[in-house]
């Protein structure tokens, strides 16, 4: 029996029983991973449509080019439809609003998020715009695991807890990362490590990535050289230093993100569906002119990974796809971030690399190396969460010799942005999200 002097609120909030979360975990866990690893299939089938109607439009010449552009303009007006339309949640990453749900900020939208999530980020992302599959990945295991909890009558607590880990499944799958999946959750999700937390969590991303590999197979995302981390001190410093221009990087990339949300916000008397549209219209006719460059980027990293590129290229693609990224963000339509990051960090990292190689021939520098420290770097950066974009980086390429690098670099990242008081991106998205919500409650009071 529960005292008389016990609120609502407080039973509300007083943890259930360890053994039934422990038993829901893999069952959120296995949704996530099924959700998710359609999710990627069906983005992979997208991507390959896209290029195929590219390649058809070439051959009718300026039609060709008004269907493409046409067409990636239809499909991300459609996407920002089905957000405004039903699930206006759905927008964006998802990742802020999962961090405000755990928070007890505000609820976090359930079962109807799901399918809006899911077909309007592959409308977005299949028209070609520069998003990332975790965002939706991971909402979509956060909803999931929150009706469970409800089908399951859990109380608050037992539900953030659930909803927490079927987040950190999501992040698991669409990366086939489970370790960072699970260091999600603790790191940036709830910023605490808590037993029961910390088990859960591991419970459902061990069960999301077992349903994952039935569908996508066990081979990292990407194939990487064997590398080392050369024996010769004279490059230990230089790791150091490209974590610092990570940094600075990352703390641009923020301000890109954040200014195109705002420019965007001022053409508010514009239906959202045109501004999509709009936006949506130039990446189709960035496509048509350079297919490669749009999407998520996954090809990209890889031809980075591999050290394709010369100097001028590399800080060219790098540009593009910096502005791209931000711009597609202000779309709002369904996708995340991280995916767009990891291309922008091995560029940055590869980059860098050459020019170490190029000034410091005694060396013997592996550019490539850089390219993959700099993708842990840059997400230190933005996110602020390093021990997630350490592991997350070394499962995604199957190399955990970087390491080291990876920690002084991260670390070196992690200073710049900690003296420059440049918040993470997805507090100052939260934030944003949360003073529209004020904004909207005002104005409905009126």
């Amino acid at each position: 029996m529960t005292s008389r002097s016990e609120s609502s609120a407080e039973i509300a909030e007083r943890p259930g029983s360890l053994l039934v979360l422990a038993l829901l975990a893999p069952v959120a866990g296995a949704i996530a991973g099924l959700l998710g690893s359609i999710f990627r299939l069906a983005l992979v089938r997208g991507d390959h449509l896209r290029d195929a109607l590219i390649f058809w439009a070439h051959g009718r010449k300026t039609p060709g080019f008004l269907i493409v552009t046409l067409s990636c303009a239809a499909a991300t007006a459609l996407a920002a439809w089905l957000v405004r339309r039903y699930s206006p949640l759905a927008s964006g990453s998802g990742i802020p609003l999962v961090e405000a749900a755990l928070e007890g900020k505000r609820l976090h939208a359930s079962f109807p998020l799901i399918p809006v999530k899911f077909f309007g980020g592959l409308l977005a992302m299949g028209a070609g715009l520069a998003l990332g599959r975790e965002g939706p990945s991971v909402q979509m295991g956060a909803s999931s695991a929150d009706t469970l909890a409800k089908i399951c009558k859990r109380n608050l607590a037992d539900r953030r807890v659930l909803l927490a880990a079927g987040a950190g499944a999501g992040l698991a799958t669409a990366f086939n990362a489970p370790i960072a999946g699970a260091i999600f959750v603790l790191e940036e999700l709830v910023r605490r490590f808590e037993p029961r937390i910390a088990l859960v969590a591991l419970g459902a991303s061990s069960a999301a990535i077992t349903v994952a590999h039935f569908f996508l197979g066990y081979q990292p995302d990407f194939h990487v050289e064997a590398l080392s981390f050369t024996r010769n001190n004279g490059t230990k410093p230089l790791f150091f230093v490209l974590g610092a221009v990570a940094g600075l990087a990352g703390i641009a990339y923020n301000h890109a993100i954040l200014g195109a949300i705002a420019a965007a916000d001022r053409l508010r008397r514009w239906p959202v569906e045109l501004r999509a549209a709009i936006i949506g219209a130039a990446v189709g006719m960035l496509a048509w002119f350079a297919h490669g460059l749009v999407g998520g980027g996954d090809a990209m990293t890889q031809s980075t990974l591999e050290g394709v590129g010369t100097f001028a290229v590399i800080a060219l693609l790098f540009l593009i796809r910096f502005g791209l990224g931000a711009v597609s963000y202000a779309a709002a339509t369904p996708g995340g971030l991280f995916a767009p990051m990891l291309v922008l960090g091995a560029q940055l990292g590869l980059f860098f690399g050459l020019v170490c190689q190029s000034l410091f021939s005694s060396l013997q520098i592996q550019p490539v190396a850089f390219a993959v420290v700099g993708m842990a770097a840059f997400f230190a950066a933005v996110v602020r969460a390093p021990l997630t974009g350490i592991v997350l980086v070394a499962e995604m390429t199957g190399n955990v010799t970087m390491l080291p690098p990876m920690l002084g670099a991260c670390f070196a990242a992690m200073l710049f942005t900690a003296l420059l008081r440049n918040p993470p991106i997805y507090d100052s998205l939260k934030e944003r999200s949360l003073r529209n919500d004020s904004a909207a409650v005002v104005s409905s009071q009126r």
